[in-house]
């Protein structure tokens, strides 16, 4: 069903349907992790979803910002939160096909791509969900980790970024891929659910053509035990709070 929540604590709205999935936190940690400066003219998000990464930016840049989705109804969900917060003249979506995206924009003409990726290999084995909005969303079904990185450094130009939030236990594959198509990692940040758990997840960012040298960010811990959030999170947003 559709629904209509708040953006974080924001004024802002975003429409989801909770039959499919809802704006995580991983969104929320790549938009806030992701380096904007002063020079950076147009960023672009792969798998944008129903838009939370662009919507988060705007906040953080001027820039003409472009969100690209595969999947029409999400896609939908995304122009309709846009347009109701007024986001138009800055943020412009695409119901494309990252694959094909040289055929949507001109080579080498960002300064950022960002992209919350499906983070599941599709296997023969593998328990993909009987909603297929929500299997292509988690499952390497139409886009994989190859085709991200691949196209994010066509549409880089020449030192630009690249930031990307996915599962730690696949972060040496991730490296290797980076790294064959010129992306650089420079920074990496490793999340942890609670205090004492593994961490599942992890952000890193590269510089298209960049020069090595890795920086370890502090980690963040995003629960308490109790199941707040943590001071980190709420240090990072502001108190603001999200689902």
């Amino acid at each position: 069903m559709k629904v209509k929540n708040s953006l974080l604590n924001y004024k802002e709205v975003i429409y989801q349907d909770d039959d499919w999935f809802k704006f995580s936190m991983d969104s929320v940690l790549l938009a806030n992790f992701v380096t904007i400066n002063m020079n950076v003219k147009r960023i672009i998000d792969f798998a944008t979803g129903n838009a939370p990464i662009p919507m988060l930016l705007s906040y953080r840049t001027n820039a003409l910002i472009y969100g690209v989705e595969y999947q029409k109804c999400i896609y939908d969900l995304g122009v309709e939160s846009i347009n109701e917060n007024g986001f138009k003249d800055r943020i412009n979506l695409v119901n494309g096909d990252v694959r094909n995206i040289k055929d949507l924009f001109d080579l080498e003409s960002f300064d950022v791509v960002t992209c919350n990726p499906p983070y599941f290999k599709k296997k023969d084995d593998s328990h993909l969900n009987d909603n297929e909005v929500k299997a292509i969303a988690r499952h390497e079904i139409t886009l994989n980790l190859d085709d991200v990185v691949k196209n994010a450094s066509c549409m880089l130009k020449n030192r630009g970024v690249f930031a990307m939030v996915h599962r730690t236990e696949r972060m040496i594959e991730i490296i290797e891929v980076m790294k064959k198509y010129r992306l650089e990692p420079k920074k990496i940040q490793f999340i942890y659910p609670k205090p004492g758990k593994n961490s599942d997840l992890f952000l890193i960012e590269g510089i298209k053509n960049g020069n090595s040298g890795l920086k370890m960010l502090s980690p963040i811990i995003v629960h308490n035990d109790d199941n707040s959030y943590s001071d980190d999170v709420r240090k990072l947003f502001s108190d603001r709070e999200c689902d």
